[in-house]
């Protein structure tokens, strides 16, 4: 069967551009997505679960050999030096993708976010024209003004203070007496001040971009067509202009054919797909000996992420989040501007997050998780090991390779230790430390039997003596830095943020919108492809630059903005 769109990928763009694009009844449209489905009334309660850990941590919704390097890769040392070790960075393979998994952190960024876009060649990008798109896909719950939709696929809600627990409450007092001006609303007008998370969620469930827009009445639609566990492994050409792909369905090789593809698999994959398809970096693609179709210099290239690191503290029982009324574990971040190096305001985020891990230790340890909202390293890069469509891609954030992003994490530690010793601190906390997502505690957030019966006898030791406490803390659970050290010692703090350093999951800008004379740029405003025809990109890849948000809003915008432009003959 031919088709007018074919969707590689069904995240949270490519649901939002299956629902938009089907509301027109002559177009047909695949969407073909590498993992399992969410069908209304089946979804796995991992996903609906209002705890992320339960998703995000699990190996069933993951790319589950997907490693990258966070830390520099300096491409003028000697070739033979080793490279920094590998990490796990989970990307979601699963209707709904990264909004299935994901924090469900629901932020729009900056408006300079936006205008620097069409700055940069985004022409048509400016905050003023994505905020009606960031309206039309929210349902505000709660807040009703002009900065709010009302109407969208995505509710918007706020965990009520009421429902808070002591760590958080703790964390607003601690805020308050440190001078944060409190805000109401973290997606009204963009300041620096404290505020409650707004989450996509509703009814302590999640709502994913695939619950949202590919719900049970979109699905009636008899030109949708969804097809999960199908993974595409090339696209198909006719000279310069794209016809379709093939694709192993349930194992099973297959041919679609289509007047435009368009691909929405995310930073890592969707430049993946066209490098296999020879479009980009002529050099590396004759390396592996692809033949060169089209020479994109920008396919790849400038990967992006927010650098973070973490503070942590063990909780006090009574600080501790209770699963009774939410099961939320974010309640309230803050934003402030560091005014290092030029950086805009609003330029540092922090979440105050009051459990950790979907385990009896992740519910003891509460963390100010910190992040370079606005980052300035824009040097990673996704390449290909090979032409086998089953092989995972190199990846190389070079988190840190602009020195501020490190100089505003130094400072950001520095900002943030004294808010422990804020009286409501010290009563809802014991022991702080720098923490570090290290293999270690990923191996021990694997969900399994075994890390449950670990956990749970940790758990209880470390609610025991304080001395017993103390020294698990220090040899089993740091990384060998004490706060203190960090604080007070610069090359004790570079050394702990360059190794602890990890990106938040906001992977991003490989196939960035510009101008066709901008040699970094792949598409046009409209997701289109330059120099090829009928091929198109519509995900957090085409970002010129990463905003200072949590992504899945920004995406789904982006999707809704794009999908009105297909729907125009754009």
């Amino acid at each position: 069967m031919e088709f007018d769109y074919i969707i590689v990928g069904g995240g949270s763009a490519g649901s939002v551009l299956a629902s938009r694009l089907t509301e027109r009844s002559s177009n047909r449209v695949l969407v073909c997505e590498a993992g399992e489905d969410t069908p209304p009334g089946k979804e796995p309660p991992e996903v609906l679960d209002s705890y992320s850990g339960t998703a995000y941590l699990n190996n069933r919704f993951l790319w589950s050999e997907l490693k990258v390097s966070t830390e520099v890769v300096s491409h003028n040392n000697d070739p033979t030096a080793p490279k920094p070790k590998l990490r796990k960075y989970e990307q979601a393979r699963v209707l709904g993708g990264g909004s299935s998994i994901n924090g469900q952190m629901a932020n729009r960024g900056a408006p300079t976010d936006y205008d620097e876009w069409h700055a940069r060649g985004a022409t048509g990008w400016k905050w003023d024209d994505v905020l009606p798109y960031f309206k039309k896909l929210e349902r505000d719950l709660d807040v009703d003004d002009d900065w709010h939709g009302k109407d969208g696929p995505i509710p918007i809600r706020r965990v009520p203070e009421r429902q808070w627990p002591g760590h958080a409450k703790a964390l607003k007092q601690a805020f308050t007496r440190a001078g944060y001006k409190e805000l109401a609303d973290q997606n009204g007008r963009f300041e620096d001040g404290f505020f409650p998370i707004t989450i996509s969620n509703a009814n302590e469930q999640r709502v994913s971009a695939s619950i949202g827009y590919l719900n049970a009445e979109v699905r009636k639609r008899p030109n949708l067509k969804i097809s999960t566990h199908t993974q595409v492994t090339e696209l198909l050409f006719e000279d310069l202009r794209c016809v379709g792909v093939k694709a192993r369905v349930n194992g099973k090789s297959e041919e679609f054919r289509a007047k435009e593809v368009i691909l929405s698999s995310g930073a890592i994959h969707s430049p993946a797909h066209l490098m296999r398809a020879g479009i980009g970096p002529a050099g590396a693609l004759r390396d592996l000996g692809i033949p060169v179709r089209h020479a994109l210099f920008g396919v790849g290239q400038r990967l992006m992420d927010h650098p973070s690191i973490a503070l942590a503290a063990f909780l006090k029982k009574p600080a501790r989040v209770t699963n009774k009324e939410t099961r939320r574990h974010l309640f309230i971040g803050m934003r402030y501007s560091s005014n290092i190096g030029g950086a805009p305001p609003g330029d540092m985020f922090v979440v105050g997050a009051t459990k950790t891990s979907w385990h009896a230790v992740g519910e003891q340890i509460g963390t100010f998780i910190l992040f370079v909202n606005k980052t300035f390293s824009e040097t990673g890069q996704v390449r290909l090991k090979s032409r086998d469509p089953s092989e995972e891609p190199e990846v190389e954030f070079n988190l840190l390779s602009d020195r501020r992003d490190l100089e505003r994490l130094s400072d950001g530690i520095k900002r943030l230790t004294p808010i422990y010793s804020d009286p409501a601190m010290r009563d809802a906390v014991h022991e702080t430390f720098p923490a570090s997502y290290s293999d270690k505690v990923r191996q021990v957030g694997e969900i399994n039997t075994k890390n449950k019966i670990l956990t749970n006898i940790a758990a209880t030791l470390l609610d025991g003596p304080a001395f017993i406490r103390k020294l698990l803390i220090e040899k089993v659970i740091m990384e060998g830095y004490t706060l203190d050290d960090v604080c007070r010692n610069e090359e004790a703090a570079e050394d702990f943020i360059r190794k602890a350093a990890v990106g938040v999951w906001h992977a991003s800008c490989t196939c960035r919108m510009g101008s066709r004379d901008d040699p970094m740029s792949v598409t046009n405003p409209a997701g289109r492809v330059h120099g090829v025809g009928g091929l198109r990109v519509v995900d957090a890849s085409i970002f010129p630059v990463v905003p200072c948000a949590n992504t899945n809003l920004p995406t789904i915008m982006t999707a809704e903005k794009i999908a009105d432009a297909i729907l125009a003959g754009n």
